[in-house]
This record gives C-alpha cells, sequence and structure tokens, in this order.
C-alpha cells in the first residue's frame, strides 16, 4: 500500500471526469514517490459520456456505462472522498467537500464537467438536465419501469435541438418502443433548425426522428414547465411526464462563488492546462476554457488532453518542466440514432449506417476496457529459498485488512486460557466476552474493550469512523452506553505537513463518531508505522449487569441487525476486484453507528457483536457460554450485495479457513463460505424471546434499520446445524 519512502506532496483530483480516470491508469503503473494521491467524486462511479446513449437506448447496461473510480483508485493507490466539491480556498490551498470537509492539497486538478439544469420557471422542480450524466441516467430508468408499469404516461420532452438532445430523444423513444408503449417524445428547439449539425447530418437525423415518432417543435419559447407539460409562449403545450434539459453547457455554480480566474464561468487555463497564475492548480475537460486554444465541449478533447495532464501534475509536484496540450482543430462527431446505427460526421461530411455504430461501439468499449482492464494486486512473490510453511501462510493472496487481519479463535483461546488469571476484587469478567466487566460501587458496572484495524482503504477518515464504529460495538453488544476512549494511531511514514494534515481529519472523524455515541476522547497514542492502523480504547456504563454471551435460554432466536460478507468484499477490494459500488455499499454501511439498535436490544438474554470470528464464531460463543445448540436458518440470513458473487469467483479472506476450522455448522450439503466470513463493524447478534424479538424487530422497521431473525436456540450440546 505504501512505499518505504515518506509522502510530502498531496495531490487532489476534483471529479471523476475522462482525463482523470485515464490519469488514474496511469498514475497506477508508475506512482511518483512521496505522493499522496485523493480523488473526490460524489461517487464510486463516473458515467461515460459516449455510451450515455446507447444505456438509454437499452443497448448497454448500467455497469458497462459506469467507470469504476473505486477499482481504479485501488490501482492508483488512491484514496477516495465521497462528496461534491463546494468551493475552494486558494490561499490555504484548501477544497471544501460537502458532508466532509476541507481537504488540504499541494497540487490539484478539477475535472468536474457541466450541468444542464436550465433557468427556467419550474425545472428545478419538475425537470432534469442531461448532465450530470448519472443524474440524468438513474432518473431515466426511474421513469422507463414506472412506464412500463402502468404509473406514468410515455410522455417526454427534450429542450434543446442540438447533437445530445436528438440523440437523447431518439434513444428515448426506440427504448419506449421496445418496452411494447408507443412513445410520445418531442424535441424543443428555439431556432429555426438543429444547431450543432452539418446540413446533411441534419437530413440524417430528422429523417432517423420521424421514423421514431420523435415530434420536433422549432422556434419554441418555453414559459415554465410543470408536472405535466412544458409551457410555450405563444404553442399549445407539450405534454411531458418527464422533461429533459439539453440546451447549452453550464457551469457548476460554486465556481463563481469562488476567485477562480473564469470565462463565461468556465475556469481559464493555459496550454499546460495549468490554471491562469496558478501554478498548483489544473483544470480539464468540459469545465475548462482553453483560452489559447477554445474547442467545443466535447469528450474527446478531455480524452486526449490526459497524458499532458498527467505529465504536468508529476512536473507539478516534483519541479518538472511542463509541455503544452494542443488539440486538434477538427474531430469526429459519431451520433447514435436510437438503434444500433449511428451518423459519422468529419468537416461536414456525414454518413450512416449500422456499420458506424459498429465503428462506434468498439471505440466506446475500448475506451472502457483500458479502465477495467487492471491488474489484480497480488501477495508478496518469493524469488529465493523459504523457510517451510511460507507459501502455505501466503496462499497466493495479500494480506486482509480490517477483521480479515485477525488472529484465528483457537489461537486466541487457548493463550487467554494459559495466561487468564482469576478475576477478584472489582473485576466481573475479564477476557473472553467482548468486554471485561467492572463493578463500579454504588454506580452500577463498567465496560472496557480495546480495538484496532489494519488500514484496507486508504482514506484516514472514513478509516476512523469505521474503526470507532467497530470498537463501540463492544460495548454496546454489553447493553452499556458509552463513555470515554483512547486513540491508538498509526500512520505511514510521511512530512510534518501531511501528519498535521493526516490527523486533522482523524481527530475530526473520530470526534464525530464518538460525540455522537456520547462518548469522550480522552487521549491516545499516536506514532508512525509501515501502514495506517486506527484503533480505540473503549469503556461504556450499564446500572444493572451488562449483557454477555451467556445467558441464552432455550427457545430463543436469534436475531441480526446487519448483513455479513463484508470480509470477502474488502478482499475483493484489496485485489482489486471488487466492483465499486459494491465496496462503497459496504463500506457505508460499516461506518454506520448502531447505539439506536443497541437501545432496542438492550433485554436481550445474549448479545455480541459479529467481527473477526464471522457469524458462525460468534454464534458458536452465544451456545458454548450459554450451554445450547444453535440451528441456523441459512435463507433468512442477510448478505451484502455482492458478497456472494464474488465468494462464487473464489474470493476470500486470509482468515475464512481458521474460521472454518474453529466454528464447524452441521448441514446436508456444502456451507456458504460466508457464514465464516470475518466482519469489521458487524451487525449485532442477539438472542431473546420469539415475542420479544417480534417486537424489536417492528421498533428497529419503525427507526428505518432492520433485525433479521436468522435461527433458534434449544437445549444440547453446543453445537450449530444449517438448515
Amino acid at each position: 500500500m505504501q512505499s518505504d519512502l515518506p509522502l510530502t506532496r498531496d495531490l487532489v483530483l476534483v471529479g471523476g471526469g475522462h482525463a482523470h480516470a485515464l490519469v488514474l491508469r496511469k498514475w497506477g503503473m508508475d506512482p511518483l514517490p512521496g505522493a499522496r494521491l485523493t480523488v473526490i467524486n460524489p461517487g464510486p462511479t463516473a458515467p461515460y459520456t459516449g455510451m450515455l446513449p446507447g444505456h438509454i437506448a437499452g443497448h448497454y447496461g448500467r455497469d458497462e456505462l459506469e467507470i469504476d473510480l473505486m477499482r481504479l483508485c485501488r490501482h492508483a493507490g488512491a484514496r477516495l472522498i465521497f462528496g461534491a466539491a463546494t468551493g475552494i480556498d486558494r490561499a490555504a490551498r484548501e477544497i471544501t467537500v460537502g458532508g466532509h470537509g476541507a481537504v488540504a492539497y499541494d497540487v490539484a486538478s478539477i475535472d468536474i464537467g457541466i450541468t444542464a439544469k436550465m433557468d427556467l420557471q419550474g425545472f428545478a422542480d419538475h425537470a432534469v438536465g442531461a448532465k450530470p450524466l448519472d443524474v440524468y441516467a438513474a432518473r431515466w430508468r426511474a421513469f422507463l419501469a414506472a412506464v412500463k408499469a402502468g404509473e406514468q404516461p410515455p410522455e417526454v420532452a427534450v429542450i434543446g435541438g442540438g447533437v445530445a438532445g436528438c440523440e437523447l430523444a431518439m434513444a428515448m423513444a426506440f427504448a419506449l418502443r421496445q418496452a411494447d408503449v408507443q412513445p410520445a417524445v418531442t424535441v424543443v428547439e428555439h431556432g429555426p433548425q438543429l444547431s450543432g449539425m452539418a446540413p446533411r447530418t441534419e437530413v440524417m437525423v430528422r429523417r432517423r426522428m420521424e421514423e421514431l415518432g420523435v415530434g420536433l417543435t422549432l422556434n419554441a419559447k418555453v414559459a415554465r414547465i410543470t408536472d405535466r407539460a412544458v409551457i410555450l409562449d405563444g404553442a399549445a403545450p407539450i405534454p411531458a411526464a418527464l422533461c429533459v434539459g439539453t440546451a447549452g453547457a453550464v457551469p457548476h455554480g460554486w465556481l463563481a462563488q469562488t476567485d477562480l480566474p473564469l470565462h463565461q464561468g468556465f475556469i481559464r487555463v493555459g496550454t499546460d492546462l495549468g490554471v491562469v497564475d496558478d501554478d498548483a492548480l489544473f483544470a480539464v475537460g468540459d469545465c475548462a476554457h482553453m483560452e489559447a486554444t477554445p474547442r467545443p465541449k466535447a469528450g474527446v478533447f478531455a480524452v486526449r488532453a490526459a497524458p499532458v495532464l498527467h505529465d504536468n501534475l508529476r512536473a507539478a509536484l516534483s519541479g518538472g518542466a511542463r509541455r503544452a496540450f494542443k488539440p486538434q482543430k477538427h474531430y469526429l462527431k459519431l451520433i447514435s440514432l436510437g438503434g444500433k446505427s449511428a451518423v459519422a460526421e468529419r468537416n461536414g461530411l456525414a454518413l450512416g449506417g449500422a456499420l458506424l455504430w459498429q465503428w462506434k461501439d468498439w471505440i466506446d468499449r475500448k475506451f472502457m476496457d483500458q479502465l477495467d482492464d487492471l491488474p489484480e494486486m497480488k501477495g508478496p512473490a518469493l524469488t529465493g529459498p523459504t523457510a517451510s510453511g511460507v507459501e502455505e501462510a501466503l496462499a497466493g493472496k495479500p494480506l486482509c485488512g480490517g477483521c480479515g487481519a485477525k488472529v484465528g479463535g483457537a489461537v486466541l483461546g487457548d493463550l487467554l486460557a494459559e495466561v487468564q488469571p482469576p478475576v477478584s476484587g472489582d473485576v466481573i469478567t475479564g477476557a473472553g466476552d467482548d468486554a471485561a466487566i467492572l463493578r463500579q460501587p454504588g454506580r452500577g458496572f463498567q465496560v472496557m474493550s480495546t480495538d484496532h484495524l489494519r488500514g484496507f482503504i486508504e482514506d484516514p477518515a472514513l478509516m476512523t469512523r469505521i474503526a470507532a464504529v467497530h470498537a463501540l460495538g463492544d460495548v454496546w453488544a454489553m447493553g452499556a452506553k458509552p463513555q470515554v476512549a483512547l486513540s491508538s494511531i498509526i500512520i505511514p511514514r510521511m512530512s510534518p505537513t501531511l501528519q498535521a494534515r493526516t490527523l486533522r481529519e482523524i481527530a475530526a472523524a473520530a470526534r464525530d463518531v464518538m460525540a455522537a455515541a456520547g462518548a469522550q476522547i480522552v487521549g491516545g497514542h499516536t506514532t508512525m508505522g509501515a501502514e495506517l492502523t486506527i484503533g480505540f480504547m473503549v469503556t461504556g456504563t450499564r446500572e444493572d449487569m451488562p449483557i454477555g454471551v451467556g445467558g441464552a435460554q432455550p427457545g430463543d432466536v436469534l436475531m441480526l441487525t446487519r448483513p455479513i460478507g463484508s470480509g470477502v468484499i474488502l478482499a475483493g477490494h484489496m485485489a482489486g476486484s471488487a466492483p465499486g459500488r459494491v465496496v462503497a455499499d459496504a463500506l457505508g454501511a460499516m461506518a454506520t453507528p448502531q447505539g439506536r439498535e443497541a437501545e432496542l436490544l438492550a433485554n436481550a438474554h445474549a448479545m455480541t457483536d459479529v467481527t473477526g470470528f464471522g457469524l458462525a464464531g460468534h454464534v458458536q460463543a452465544i451456545c458454548r457460554a450459554s450451554g445450547l445448540a444453535a440451528e441456523l436458518w441459512g435463507k433468512a440470513v442477510p448478505l451484502y450485495p455482492g458478497a456472494q458473487a464474488l465468494s462464487d469467483r473464489g474470493v476470500a479472506s486470509s482468515l475464512l479457513p481458521v474460521n472454518q476450522a474453529d466454528a464447524p455448522i452441521g448441514a446436508a450439503g456444502p456451507v456458504n463460505p460466508l457464514f465464516h466470513d470475518p466482519q469489521t463493524a458487524g451487525g449485532l447478534l442477539a438472542a431473546l424471546p420469539e415475542a420479544a424479538a417480534k417486537v424489536a424487530q417492528t421498533q428497529l422497521e419503525e427507526a428505518g434499520l432492520t433485525g433479521h431473525i436468522i435461527g433458534r436456540l434449544e437445549a444440547g450440546a453446543p453445537t450449530m446445524r444449517l438448515r
């Protein structure tokens, strides 16, 4: 993850546009030693412009359309911060990110594209801009599903008769026809003809629009938009259950609130793609205005600019010479015609047909393939003689992070049995449960635990949130209220400036999670080491005896508050094989506190949190401590989306074999490996009477949370079987 060299400079890429995606790919092949790379983007993926019309028409699935930024960032050794940039302080060299705070930079590049939001009455409430592409694509998918279900009429208005507007209108009409629906799609253009096309191209596009039944209203002035129509001045309203704006390129509004040099709202850049009069800042793609060589807003220029941007970013970080970007004067336009046909236009000449679609499809897939064909991360290569057992221990896999890096339960149990002194005085229980229990005379009980996580993502702030939630899980599992915390932080070797930036983010994240849980951070210890490791010692209080893993009763059911499968997802992420959306969803769940769940399960007979020993290992802990047998209902166990698919492909945590050996499950056939998958910040597992479980389940649902009844406990030897 980190080289032995110290980190000294922060490079921040704002936005996941085409140029930045290509920079990430190239950076991963040859990272600049000493540079820490950060990407800021609203989500884990970014849509590819060239395939959007094909996606709308139904020729490409969502996964084919989207650039997986999570995988690219893993390949490049970069952290990915989910959020949209909302401001920049060039004096302090900080970028403000909604929901995250300030992100410091030494060198930064902006590639955030444009929007198609229009200054029309009712647009914000009743329409969607074609850009950002992912927002429009999601809105279209929901609309098409509603039309198929008979919940919406197939009426669409597209404001803007340029290339984008016509492409999307034809794509939507084609998709509606494929759904056996007669479309009512209309393009609304303010001018006397379609714009941005050569005469021959316009003839071919208009002919295809007629074939698909796409209407065209020229010389139209839009007065306002309602939830059912586009209202025109001096003409009949155009029915529209969905209105899409494609007219013009609109810069993001927050840019105008900064001191950036702008041209009509777009960032002015020189021939080196550097922001005018700012050696630390670059801009590329549709959000930039190239002063020396102005060009239309087209993705081809961002793609061509990527190699120059990559080299100039490295030069800015290391003091090297920059080179100039020389965009071509003419470029090829390939316009989709709804079905699998296209028009090619260059220098005023146009040619159409199915072969042109195949050419376009080949170009688009080639672009996406280079961003998808990334090498999987491998364990250390063995180049010479090794001691016996080294190859078996490595098993061809890199060491997992999070709870996948834990030592097996049997090893720990044997060790504790040897060194554990008898409890005495105010110590009620020591190691062996989720937390030690101490008596506080006249004040009830205190629980105490410690936990830490080996870094599995590059973002120290998100790692801190997950580690804090993970550590608090031991307190919540005992039915106690969090009290205080001590932090234990290891950060990679870096310069004093980067140390301060990193620790500031870690401290803010830790403070947020602990304060929300009712705990106060009272100190800690920080050092530099080989890799990021974050842990907390936490305490909690409870008036009556805390809940342990013992105490479950025959007939109790088992309730689980969170899916399983985070271990295989993190293993897939560390190997570079897990889809970005799958990883992002799991990280979001792991970073979500479970204080409310703990409150609603505070009367459980027994409770624990599912972590490194997997679901089976923690069920086994309840069985052994309570002297009961467990029946698990396999189909009732919730799984993280995407976890089963990764497991079926053979992806597994390095701790899986140990967990399987430590907690066997009796079954007629093979047992799903996910039942033994080590979890990080996993769900609470509670044993309680069935009637109480039903009540808790309802209360959890009313609070927007989940509780899954996954099995039952019964009298018998401490064993597990699967039904």
